[in-house]
């Protein structure tokens, strides 16, 4: 009996896994169990999987007044997200394109919905401004907190569904960060993220590769903005140890498009073949895994410490089978070269000008970069036209095409 309860429980945190990811499972735990009183924590009752009621949002149920339009400011600006953590790489470019929006004139309401971890509105207005950026924007938790908007954008496939089924609003923009159907096994997940690419939103990409991905399988209306980075954090350091030879590797093995696996065999021949190498990795606590080489682990690191991290290595291993994160222009800007897997999801970004690229095998990785580590002049042409190119990029420019786009779509109604 024991057992057969024990395997509930187990199924059940797997199933809150899958659909709140770790960072949500963690906080579900918390604010459910923990926070109460960790003594009661073998008292409480799971309870059984009412799968019904949590994918009850994928319905089209329509809701709110429709919108007056004569009276609406079609600079008003509905952005609808999930929970977030601090540090979020896809929270951190919204909040960026809502403060800088609002230089432009747009005023920014933010709604979250599905779990959340903020008691109000304004508790996660307050973390916002504190650890993302110095938004303007009013903060509601759930959809009945929506207001009446010109524009309302939707930020990931569940928060799609909330804005299909939102009235009050003239456009429904798709703000893309990633294709979000690979985060699943083909099954009920994966579909109800696809459908979202049918519901007529206009989509703003993360980069080309999504913008074309969607435009030619889904007959979606896209147009993409790029990537940019901190300037006001990210710089090259001194190193302080220049002799040690040193890789940085984004260590993620909760997060299967970054290709935890393949990095750790990558490293391994590598250090087969330098012996000498140190090797940093950082993203995830690695303490639970065999690591066969020299290396240090400092886990999840704040966001003001990664700059001097990154400037510290003489090269880094970057993973990423769905589209690219922020990471390979945040290293270039920091003086560390990159070295990455090819494929379009990379290539719209991180080229060969710029980087290494290499077919995603462990022979074609490793030798890759071991070629680098041994060919310093390479090495340092790397780093002044990755330096450059992140130099080309703004976050201002990105924006600006944005504010465009919602101008033009606006003066098509």
């Amino acid at each position: 009996m024991i057992i057969i309860k024990v395997r509930k429980k187990l199924g059940l945190l797997k199933f809150y896994w899958r659909k709140l990811g770790t960072r949500g499972l963690l906080r579900h735990l918390y604010f459910r169990y923990l926070k109460k009183s960790i003594t009661d924590l073998s008292t409480q009752n799971l309870g059984k999987i009412d799968v019904v009621s949590f994918y009850d949002f994928v319905r089209h149920q329509p809701f709110g007044e429709p919108l007056d339009r004569d009276r609406c400011d079609r600079k008003s600006v509905n952005w609808v997200i999930p929970d977030f953590g601090i540090g979020s790489g896809g929270h951190i470019n919204i909040f960026r394109l809502v403060e800088n929006l609002e230089r432009q004139g747009y005023t920014c309401h933010i709604t979250i919905v599905g779990p959340c971890q903020f008691a109000s509105g304004e508790a996660a207005r307050d973390s916002i401004r504190k650890h993302f950026s110095p938004v303007q924007a009013s903060v509601g938790i759930g959809e009945a907190s929506l207001q009446p908007a010109w524009i309302t954008v939707a930020t990931s496939w569940i928060t799609a569904h909330t804005v299909r089924n939102f009235r009050g609003t003239a456009l429904r923009c798709y703000f893309v960060q990633d294709f979000e159907p690979f985060f699943y096994a083909h099954g009920s997940d994966y579909l109800w993220a696809e459908q979202t690419y049918r519901f007529n939103f206009f989509g703003i990409t993360a980069g080309q590769w999504l913008a074309d991905k969607l435009a030619r399988e889904y007959g979606m209306r896209t147009a993409a903005m790029g990537f940019s980075f901190d300037r006001d954090l990210y710089r090259p350091y001194p190193r302080r140890d220049p002799h040690t030879r040193t890789v940085f590797f984004y260590a993620r093995p909760v997060t299967p498009r970054r290709a935890f696996e393949l990095g750790l065999l990558v490293l391994a021949e590598v250090a087969k073949q330098l012996p000498d190498t140190q090797f940093i990795l950082a993203g995830w606590d690695t303490s639970n895994y065999v690591l066969p080489f020299q290396h240090s682990s400092p886990g999840v690191l704040a966001l003001k410490d990664l700059p001097e991290l990154y400037s510290q290595c003489d090269a880094a291993l970057v993973l990423s089978f769905t589209n690219l994160s922020l990471l390979p222009l945040e290293l270039m800007a920091s003086g560390c070269p990159v070295v990455s897997n090819r494929g379009p999801n990379v290539e719209w970004l991180v080229t060969e000008d710029v980087a290494v690229l290499a077919e995603p095998t462990v022979e074609a990785l490793s030798e890759a970069l071991v070629a680098l580590l041994l060919d310093e002049p390479r090495r340092k042409q790397l780093i002044e036209r990755g330096l450059d190119y992140a130099q080309q990029t703004s976050w201002e420019a990105e924006s600006d095409k944005v504010a465009k786009i919602f101008d033009r779509l606006s003066h098509e109604l």
